[in-house]
């Protein structure tokens, strides 16, 4: 395809899309001392990593190998071989990929540490699944808190992430204890004194997603890493079989931009594509996303024009939500997964019966709930007074007194009986108290039966932590007893779609032959993923978009 539009610049290599992926990458080049621009149709750098806990799962990491925990790359290989397998329907995820995903993941880590990155691990996160090879302490490596003024003129182009306070994950994750732990108001006062501390100094310290983000721009704009916002790429262009570069929209017209070594397609997925949704993902909403609204495939399809296969497009990253009144236009919905796993609360579908554990990650409940879409969507988180006592609700502080707008939108239903609650969410009563007597026989034995809630050690994780006593044994498990009772719907949405086009081992973007499309690398949600139709743990996207990224560039770099 030779692409239209005059020669704008001349560039070593050209990445689409601005996220982790696209950063590490430009890093990765401009170390070698080679020219590099980066392209990203929005008015925001960061794209939906930004918006995210910006977690990277990263096996034997140099923080693990610090705090002295034990993991090395057979450990991983054997936990991917049990989680993600081998599957002829998921090529991207291949024994040999995984295993280049293992082996080049500390690598790139080192990396970006290297280019004056500050990453911690964060001290407590498991692995997803009770499997060989699992990590209890987990893989999980997050930015430290970074201040955006660092960023001059550039602070205002960086999309904002969710967390509004100068809070690292594992501090805000126990913010929701304040009213029953100590050691939680000691956490409070800790990111209270922060909070003033930059008031008084003029610092903005960001976190999670934002503060990835933060870093690998800073990086990025003092490596000298051309970023241009605004602009939008349409075509690819190939010369004599090989990807030169791209046309691009520049100020309403359509340009070249030609890349000597090749081109990174970082530009994220289709989540917010609803034709692309129905083709390939049916029964799900763009809508149901809490990925940017840019995440619309169009870099996929330019790829696809010239040859490059798409694989595993079924598959998505999972994330079960609400949707409270006035949160239509939230850049990330209600997640739930936090919510549905705590004592004293379970799912039903539509008919009133459990079909899931719900302490499971959130892929794999979101799973569960596509693959019963006739009954499960949307499903009912239901829960009692002790519940709402003790825990957070769909982004609300415990307590009993909710938002008046909820009830009235009936998006919390409410009944003084099970019975009565029952018909609020139009199930069947009978058969909703049976399937809680059934639950609460479980809680009573100290264990469940029907799905091993509580089991693991991620679930015990995501439980809540003040409540395991040698009358409860897990501390996922409580009575649904005294009311009144509580319902919320649920929606099976997601973080990001897992299919896209397929790699290599070296990243580069294959043909339906098996063929690899010279000059042409993808990554990110761009790509299908090495994972399959799993995620092995927190970061199970973020680590790999960085990590393809790094290999990228050094095939490119190696193979001028």
């Amino acid at each position: 395809m030779d692409g239209n539009g005059s020669v704008s610049h001349a560039f070593d290599f050209v990445i689409v899309g601005s996220g982790a992926g696209s950063m590490c990458a430009a890093l990765a080049l401009r170390a070698a001392g080679k020219r590099v621009v980066v392209l990203e149709k929005t008015g925001l750098v960061g794209g939906t990593t930004a918006l995210s806990g910006g977690v990277m799962w990263i096996p034997a990491n140099r923080f693990m190998q610090d705090a002295g925990i034990d993991d090395s790359a057979a450990q991983a290989m054997a936990y991917l071989d049990a989680v993600v397998g081998d599957r002829a329907d998921m090529p991207a995820a291949s024994r040999e990929r995984r295993r280049t995903f293992v082996e080049q993941a500390p690598r790139m880590l080192d990396f970006l540490v290297a280019q004056g990155l500050k990453l911690r691990r964060i001290p407590s996160w498991p692995d997803y699944y009770d499997a060989p090879g699992a990590s209890v302490p987990g893989r999980a490596v997050v930015s430290e808190l970074f201040d955006v003024r660092q960023l001059g003129e550039w602070r205002a182009k960086l999309r904002p992430g969710f967390v509004p306070l100068p809070a690292h994950l594992d501090e805000a994750m126990q913010l929701p204890l304040i009213k029953r732990s100590g050691a939680a108001k000691k956490v409070l006062l800790r990111v209270l004194g922060r909070a003033i501390a930059d008031k008084f100094t003029g610092r903005a310290r960001r976190t999670a997603g934002e503060a990835l983000q933060g870093q690998l721009l800073h990086a990025a704009l003092k490596a000298g890493v051309d970023i241009r916002l605004d602009t939008a790429v349409s075509e690819l262009i190939v010369d004599d079989g090989r990807v030169r570069g791209v046309v691009a929209q520049i100020d309403g017209k359509p340009q070249r931009l030609e890349a000597a070594l090749g081109v990174l397609l970082s530009a994220g997925g289709f989540a917010r594509n609803q034709q692309m949704l129905d083709r390939h993902i049916p029964g799900t909403s763009a809508q149901w996303s809490s990925t940017i609204e840019a995440d619309t495939g169009e870099v996929i399809a330019a790829a696809q024009r010239i040859g490059g296969a798409t694989v595993q497009m079924s598959e998505r990253i999972g994330m079960q939500i609400a949707w409270p009144p006035g949160s239509e236009q939230m850049k990330v919905k209600a997640a739930m997964q936090n919510d549905i796993c705590k004592p004293h609360a379970i799912v039903v579908d539509r008919t009133g019966v459990r079909f899931a554990r719900e302490s499971s990650s959130h892929p794999e409940f979101s799973e569960r709930m596509l693959e019963r879409r006739d009954t499960a969507v949307p499903s009912w988180m239901i829960c009692d007074s002790q519940y709402l006592a003790k825990y957070m609700l769909a982004g609300t502080m415990p307590g009993r007194k909710k938002p008046q707008a909820w009830l009235d939108a009936k998006f919390l239903c409410s009944g003084d009986t099970i019975e009565a609650l029952a018909a609020a969410c139009e199930i069947d009563g009978a058969r909703l108290r049976e399937t809680i007597e059934r639950y609460n026989g479980f809680v009573d034995r100290g264990r469940d039966e029907d799905f091993g809630r509580g089991d693991s050690a991620y679930d015990r994780w995501v439980g809540d932590p003040l409540s395991a006593s040698p009358d409860t044994p897990s501390n996922t498990l409580g009575r649904i007893e005294q009311g009144p009772f509580y319902a919320v719907a649920l929606y099976p949405g997601d973080v990001g779609t897992y299919g896209g086009l397929l790699t290599d081992s070296h990243a580069r973007v294959l043909r339906e032959d098996g063929s690899a499309i010279d000059g042409l690398y993808a990554t990110g949600t761009s790509a299908a993923s090495v994972m399959g139709h799993a995620e092995p743990g927190p970061g199970g996207s973020i680590g790999p978009a960085l990590t393809w990224a790094y290999v990228a560039a050094q095939h490119a770099l190696t193979h001028e």
